[in-house]
């Protein structure tokens, strides 16, 4: 995983009319808490923090003037809802060594058997436990040679090294569903009224 450096100011301001000047500012209004520790509200320059929030379960080290370095992940963001720019975002503390739980998104790869079926991706993401600095981004899954009624439970997804799964094992991930046919009727209906007219 990535860990990204970000310069970070203690926010003494609080309040929508705060937020709108940080945010005209460059920056963006944030929270880091953790460890039975009060929380810290911050500001992070906007830019730097949307690309590091492409990149999901991003390990930040975070360099607080006045305070010195903190890693933190990302736990909420909220954006704009018409625009999609960041508008605040939540950070959790931790430390080198310790385990925490995150989502990480399920990808599937490989070819399903000849015929037509559908791939339903029930579960889009995975909760999994691992070590903070490690945590990984995404777990791929194979669909080579699956057909209708076939499905890939929790249990059944290979993990990357260090995580455990947090996820009920049972769960169903994805299922292969056959392919609906085109509805007939319609088409029946409209050989009728030709036959009237």
């Amino acid at each position: 995983m990535s860990e990204v450096k970000l310069a970070a100011a203690v926010r003494t301001e609080f309040g929508k009319g705060a937020a709108r000047k940080i945010r005209r500012s460059g920056n963006v209004p944030a929270v880091v808490y953790g460890h039975g520790s009060d929380p810290i509200h911050l500001t992070l320059p906007t830019h730097q923090t949307t690309l590091a929030l492409r990149t999901p379960n991003v390990l930040l080290s975070l360099d607080i003037e006045g305070k010195g370095s903190e890693l933190a992940i990302p736990k909420a963001a909220q954006r704009d809802p018409l625009k999609g720019d960041l508008e605040h975002v939540d950070l959790l503390l931790v430390k080198r060594g310790e385990k925490v739980t995150v989502e990480i998104v399920v990808e599937t790869e490989g070819d399903l058997a000849p015929g037509a079926f559908l791939v339903e991706n029930v579960l889009n993401t995975l909760s999994v436990e691992a070590e903070a600095t490690h945590l990984p981004e995404s777990v791929t899954v194979s669909i080579e040679g699956l057909s209708a009624g076939d499905s890939i439970h929790a249990k059944d997804v290979a993990l990357p090294k260090g995580a455990a799964l947090v996820t009920d094992p049972e769960a169903v991930v994805i299922q292969i569903l056959a392919a609906q046919a085109e509805e007939p009727a319609a088409d029946a209906a409209e050989g009728d009224e030709a036959a009237e007219a």
